[in-house]
């Protein structure tokens, strides 16, 4: 028996029926082209289910952060109030430090104590130096403390370019992130957090007596905005790292370097309004849904179903579909003995405008080899018929 290359075409018209979201997705993150250019010195854009990257520039390019480091500060007292270490109620002694700290401020008296509850609204709606120390210092006895935890942490959720000195992202040559880092970070706190996070949408805080709105500009635009943080220093520029969902979709944008208020805000919306208009999501093959069915060689059933482990959810241009094509390669006939989730193919999708993506294929059911007998009858059938 001679194996040969099998490249088998599928129909999309039947794989496209369905464009729900599944619950478990088989995530293939297509590179699309890059088709838009932004003013942003820095850029990352991504969706947040498949997380595919629809715009890319300067993505691992370390930069200063400003007060976009103030995500990691929250992800830290989320964390600690997530397992239990820290409650929403607990409070926390303002230092002199704290209330001498310049820049944005929450406005805490020093000796005052404050609780978590409060703290976090001033450090993501207010963007409180401030408050900032106060739960470094509280959490982590000291501010430095605190930031090298935040490095250490970071870290162990997959920033890898990311280093902290601070707690509020004051300017500092070692205070660094990347776009992609902090894109990585919103994922975490959306992912890890969702009963605290809708804290990043609340619009104003009022604290001594001093009502401050949130400095996210997309909060006040109807584009289904729901948080982050944004960030400005003389380096920096002006930064935002930014979620919005609109539907079933939901996309995670970052951009710094800007130039002011005006372009920060009219380029995040800019980015995110494409992101929604020109992807969608397409769910192309339910988890065990048939894509192929393969010939067997000298196995007690003929054939094997190749199907996907999980759904197979793609972000793709909306035009996309359309040029869609896909051919399943696999060696065949199979031998046997086969295994139930045995990788046996792959399926390959290509369309216009996007990297060629590759996407395994198992088999349906276990399929036991033949014995003796039944093989040499096999043989003889697929010399004399060419069937296996």
């Amino acid at each position: 028996m001679k194996n040969r290359t099998n490249f088998h075409k599928i129909n999309f018209r039947r794989a496209m029926k369905s464009l729900l979201l599944g619950s478990a997705c088989l995530l293939a993150a297509i590179q699309p082209g890059q088709a838009l250019d932004t003013l942003a010195r820095e850029a990352y854009l991504i969706d947040y289910t498949t997380k595919t990257v629809l715009l890319d520039k300067n993505g691992d390019q370390s930069m200063p952060p400003a007060s976009m480091s103030k995500i990691m500060t929250a992800y830290m007292v989320f964390e600690r109030l997530k397992d239990g270490r820290l409650s929403l109620d607990d409070k926390l002694a303002v230092s002199e430090k704290a209330w001498r700290k310049g820049g944005s401020k929450m406005f805490v008296e020093v000796g005052n104590q404050v609780s978590i509850h409060d703290l976090l609204r001033g450090i993501i709606v207010q963007s409180g130096n401030d408050a900032c120390i106060v739960v470094a210092e509280g959490l982590g006895g000291s501010e430095e403390n605190f930031a090298a935890e935040m490095t250490t942490k970071g870290r162990e959720i997959g920033l890898e370019n990311s280093s902290f000195v601070n707690a509020t992202g004051w300017p500092d040559p070692n205070q660094r992130m990347t776009a992609k880092d902090l894109a990585t970070l919103a994922d975490r706190i959306i992912t890890d957090f969702p009963e605290y996070y809708d804290v990043y949408s609340e619009k104003s805080f009022t604290w001594a007596g001093i009502t401050q709105g949130n400095r996210n500009p997309l909060l006040y635009k109807n584009i289904g905005s729901d948080g982050l943080k944004t960030g400005h220093t003389e380096e920096a520029g002006y930064g935002l790292t930014a979620s919005a969902v609109q539907g079933d979709r939901r996309i995670i944008l970052v951009v710094n370097g800007l130039s002011s208020l005006k372009e920060r805000a009219e380029e995040s919306e800019r980015l995110v309004s494409w992101a929604f208009r020109e992807f969608d999501n397409f769910n192309l093959f339910k988890a065990g849904e048939v894509v192929e069915t393969a010939d067997v060689w000298l196995g007690k059933e003929e054939s094997i179903d190749l199907v996907p482990q999980e759904d197979l959810l793609l972000t793709l241009p909306r035009n996309a579909k359309n040029s869609m094509k896909a051919t399943v390669n696999y060696l065949g006939p199979i031998q046997t003995p086969i295994e139930k989730g045995e990788r046996l193919a792959t399926l390959r999708i290509e369309a216009a405008d996007i990297e060629p993506v590759e996407i395994p294929l198992v088999a349906a059911n276990s399929v036991e080899r033949q014995g003796g007998f039944g093989r040499i009858m096999s043989a003889l059938n697929y010399l004399v018929f060419g069937k296996s």
